[in-house]
């Protein structure tokens, strides 16, 4: 039968949790879900500057109740925390793809080298903890089917793509080989309240919320028209906790997709129509940006609707709409120019 939210949000009252990256845009929604539901969280986050973990994406009520620890997921003081977690929910790591082509080393190392260190210190301190590891669906490359299932071939674009295949197949590696408790869920775009819009690295969506936010012009490359499925954060949130608390096989492998896909057009011109500012506009490929782009994918999730009981709730327009009201609760246009400036300081 399957579990409503509110019967899997129970499941972690009492219970000790770890999520890595937990200052950062997924990390600290589901943060916020697991101290609702009554856990007792440690967050472990390096803050490193370009990745978008803030102290302040916790609410101050959220934060006095949260072990905060700031280090890298690699460092061994985590051993101790490790040992007392029953559940751990691995978002660590870095999302560029465009850093990850200017600096391939530093993308192995946070994304790949890094996460292998972490499942060593999980192995050592606590192999009876479930572990739920944030992969991409960057990791099949170009779409070979019209729907991109767990069985699709993995050929990643890019350097980020090819350091996240590889910490998700090590996430398997140490479920056969060390009997640790995995699942992985490959994510595809997500989006909503306190997703990093003051830099490019966060993906498009941030870009075309940035963009439209602040009345600029959303420049597509092409035509425009080639087609993304795309995640409100609390739909992740949600897949995140049931993977977390549903009983599967250790290296099980999940995508998560919406089952309505937009192109990119439309997905720019729902957002100007929700501010009422800006302009979409054509404009010629980028030889680099051309040559990791995956061009129009849909991913399949109807193996998460059977074994997880998820279905995403909350569409695109909806979706945007709830993001664009956060971040006009908080300062809007002007809270967001000023922001932009003070990162680019």
């Amino acid at each position: 039968m399957t579990r409503d939210s509110e019967e899997i949000a129970a499941h972690y009252a009492g219970r000790r949790c770890l999520v890595t990256g937990g200052l950062g845009f997924i990390g600290s929604n589901l943060t916020v879900a697991l101290v609702l539901a009554g856990a007792k969280v440690t967050v472990v986050d390096a803050l490193i500057p370009t990745h978008g973990g803030l102290a302040s994406n916790l609410p101050c009520d959220v934060r006095k109740s949260v072990d905060v620890r700031t280090i890298a997921i690699d460092d061994q003081s985590l051993g101790s925390a490790i040992a007392e977690s029953e559940f751990i929910f691995n978002l660590a790591g870095q999302v560029s793809h465009v850093d990850s082509m200017v600096d391939p080393l530093n993308d192995l190392y946070l994304n790949c080298q890094s996460q292998i260190a972490f499942l060593e210190l999980v192995r050592r301190h606590q192999r009876a903890a479930k572990i739920v590891y944030s992969s991409t669906r960057q990791v099949y490359g170009r779409a070979l089917t019209p729907m991109i299932t767990e069985m699709h071939p993995t050929n990643p674009l890019d350097i980020n793509g090819i350091s996240k295949l590889a910490a998700d197949h090590a996430h398997r590696v140490y479920a056969v080989a060390h009997g640790l408790d995995t699942t992985i869920l490959r994510l595809t775009n997500t989006y909503g309240p306190k997703l990093r819009l003051t830099t490019d690295r966060q993906g498009f969506l941030a870009v075309f919320i940035k963009q439209a936010m602040l009345g600029e012009t959303i420049s597509l490359y092409g035509d425009g028209l080639q087609r993304r499925d795309c995640l409100f954060v609390d739909d992740v949130v949600d897949a995140l906790l049931r993977a977390g608390s549903i009983p599967t096989p250790a290296g099980s492998v999940f995508n998560l997709g919406h089952d309505r896909s937009a192109s990119l057009r439309e997905i720019a011109e729902i957002l100007v129509g929700i501010t009422g500012r800006g302009e979409v506009v054509t404009a010629p490929w980028p030889t680099d940006r051309e040559r990791i782009d995956v061009g129009s994918v849909a991913v399949s999730s109807a193996l998460a609707q059977r074994d997880l009981g998820w279905n995403p709730a909350v569409e695109l327009e909806e979706g945007l709409r709830r993001t664009v009201e956060y971040f006009d609760s908080i300062g809007g246009s002007k809270w967001l120019a000023d922001q932009i400036a003070f990162a680019a300081q």
